[in-house]
């Protein structure tokens, strides 16, 4: 059972970092997926945070995180991060790892409602 597991949450003040990781070990060709970010806040739809397509060239960010949220990944490793700075409360939320299949070939995850894989999770809070 293909399963993606994210880590890294937990509660910074204002103006902090934190860095997320999903292990993706249990993809079978990491290289054959894009993989993406996407939060959810308490009350709202969810939103995809950044993406990286699966040739790990290309990234795409949500207007509001660009200049303070780094998206990578580690094809060595199968794990996917998410480098969080300059936070603020309005990043408050639950992230989720995400990833679409690219069929071997390669494929922009596009918006989130297309990412077929999905973790269970990891909170982040900012307190002001």
């Amino acid at each position: 059972q293909v399963q993606l597991a994210e880590s890294g949450g937990g509660s910074v003040q204002t103006g902090g970092s934190l860095i997320l990781s999903c292990d993706a070990t249990s993809l079978r060709t990491p290289n054959s997926y894009c993989m993406a970010w996407v939060r959810q806040v308490e009350g709202k739809e969810r939103e995809g945070v950044a993406a990286i397509d699966s040739d790990e060239d290309t990234t795409d960010y949500l207007d509001s995180v660009k200049g303070r949220f780094h998206i990578s990944k580690d094809s060595a490793k199968n794990t996917l991060y998410l480098h969080m700075n300059y936070l603020k409360p309005e990043d408050t939320g639950m992230y989720y790892c995400a990833a679409r299949s690219c069929g071997g070939g390669y494929c922009h995850c596009g918006h989130y409602k297309y990412l077929e894989l999905w973790g269970q999770g990891t909170l982040v809070n900012v307190s002001s």
